[in-house]
């Protein structure tokens, strides 16, 4: 009997869903860490409860991801026609961009790095089936 969920490299299941619109932004001033529990919140969520479930969460993230979620589904109207409530947010990633590397003077001449991390992040939507 053949399944209809296929599983990827990892072994995780996918399920058979494809992406309508995706949305990036790149080199944004928030480390990976702090982002990613924003975007563990979100993941597998319809739209609508997502944007309401960073509403209300007090994070610096969630009004970052809020925003790209926004502009998914800008983008999903743009390209193609279909049903806005019915969009679900299929992934969403963040990863590490870019890092700025500063030094701080300390005692006796010495200096310790400063590691200004930026993230790149990812939110995929579209039709569950």
């Amino acid at each position: 009997m053949a399944h209809s969920k296929e599983t990827n490299q990892a072994g995780k299941v996918r399920r058979s869903s494809t992406a309508v619109s995706e949305a990036t932004l790149n080199n944004v001033r928030i480390c990976p860490r702090k982002i990613r529990l924003s975007v563990d919140l979100i993941r597998g969520k319809q739209v609508d409860t997502a944007l309401q479930i960073l509403r209300f969460d007090k994070k610096k993230g969630s009004a970052i991801i809020a925003k790209l979620i926004a502009s998914a589904v800008a983008n999903a109207k743009e390209q193609a026609s279909v049903d806005v409530d019915k969009l679900w947010v299929i992934n969403a990633s963040a990863d590490t961009g870019r890092t700025l590397k500063r030094f701080m003077a300390r005692a006796q001449g010495r200096a310790t790095d400063i590691m200004k991390r930026s993230s790149n992040v990812r939110v995929e939507l579209g039709v569950r089936g």
